[in-house]
């Protein structure tokens, strides 16, 4: 049975099998809302006795109950920009709310860009009320935006700040360092 969670609380599941009724329960739980069982017959298990006859026990308990622990990280899709007037507009407003603006240049045929974005998203949660996080995909807006931004590897990751560019990382390495040097860029801005 698989079991998905329409929202950041995740639905989780706990087995709860007694073997004698003096011992404690075990307890095994996924933590990702899949829960498989072994072969079971209505609530139990099904077993053999003594006499190699088919017995059903039931001692099964199954239970379904909502993780509300916060602690897991949210994330935060990325908005595309599709043209140079988007860039613009988008520009316009960080000026007048002050806030620093990072765009993630990258490509779909890019397994590095591809393998970047979740935990860039991810990585924008932490820093949600302070900057806003954008993408390009090159390979689907024109050129005179991929020029705008002087693009000529990818990931690069920019930050705009007053409607300027200000620093950037070129991420051609594991994503984790990436993200490591994005925050020390940041640090800068925030």
């Amino acid at each position: 049975m698989s079991v998905l969670a329409a929202n950041s609380h995740v639905l989780c599941s706990r087995q709860v099998r007694h073997s004698h009724r003096d011992q404690q329960p075990q307890f095994w739980s996924n933590g990702g809302g899949l829960l498989l069982l072994p072969k079971a017959s209505g609530l139990g298990f099904m077993d053999r006795n003594r006499d190699g006859n088919k017995t059903l026990k039931r001692d099964l308990k199954v239970e379904a109950f909502w993780d509300t622990d916060t602690s897991s990280p949210t994330v935060v899709e990325l908005e595309a920009i599709n043209d140079c007037h988007q860039l613009d507009q988008i520009l316009s407003h960080a000026q007048e709310s002050s806030l620093p603006v990072v765009i993630d240049w990258m490509a779909s045929w890019c397994r590095k860009c591809i393998y970047l974005k979740p935990k860039l998203e991810k990585f924008a949660a932490e820093y949600d009320t302070k900057i806003k996080f954008y993408y390009v995909d090159v390979n689907k807006v024109p050129q005179a935006l991929v020029k705008r931004g002087n693009i000529s590897k990818m990931p690069t990751i920019q930050v705009w700040k007053d409607g300027e560019y200000k620093a950037e990382v070129i991420g051609g390495h594991k994503a984790w360092l990436v993200l490591e040097e994005v925050r020390e860029m940041l640090k800068n801005f925030v």
